[in-house]
């Protein structure tokens, strides 16, 4: 079931927004007027997930530029994503190392089984992403196995096709013509 045009389901959940308290929820509401790309990932302290968080936040600055916002989720808990964040990338635990936007955590499950992204027989959450506008609204989802991570720089063009109003061909860039409708 696709979330698509829907409302996000909405959440609340511990994340590491104040990495040194771990006080400070995030909400869905929080990024009322802003798009966001809220992604769902395995595990921490795995091999692929890092190299999307990593490459997520090496891009952070383009996303802010575009009014978007980036969230991170794993079923681990707000203590582990810290001891992740602050585990030396180069080191032999496969550490995170600091990131530029927070991580969430779902250890009930109750988010990641709302976006269809739950694997009820691992206890963890597939590959899931999802942008949503700034009126709350899923405009692209994409959902797949653990084993091939995602591609930054497909969803910075997916996100500006979306912010872009028109109809965007395969490929399409920003400054493409858009595909001539009925």
């Amino acid at each position: 079931m696709t979330l698509v045009g829907k409302p996000a389901p909405v959440f609340e959940m511990a994340s590491t927004k104040n990495l040194e308290q771990l006080n400070e929820p995030v909400r869905l509401q929080d990024y009322r007027g802003r798009w966001l790309v809220f992604f769902f990932y395995p595990a921490d302290f795995t091999f692929v997930c890092p190299t999307e968080i990593r490459a997520l936040s090496e891009r952070y600055e383009e996303f802010q530029a575009l009014n978007c916002d980036v969230l991170g989720c794993s079923v681990d808990s707000v203590y582990v994503h810290r001891a992740w964040i602050k585990t030396p990338r180069d080191g032999e635990l496969e550490g995170l190392g600091p990131i530029n936007y927070p991580l969430a955590s779902d250890p009930t499950h109750q988010v990641a089984r709302s976006y269809g992204v739950l694997d009820e027989v691992t206890g963890t959450a597939l590959r899931g992403l999802f942008i949503i506008d700034p009126e709350g609204i899923v405009r692209y989802e994409v959902i797949h196995e653990d084993a091939v991570g995602r591609s930054v720089e497909e969803t910075l063009r997916v996100l500006q096709a979306l912010q872009s109003g028109g109809l965007c061909g395969a490929g399409w860039r920003p400054g493409d013509e858009h595909v001539e409708g009925q």
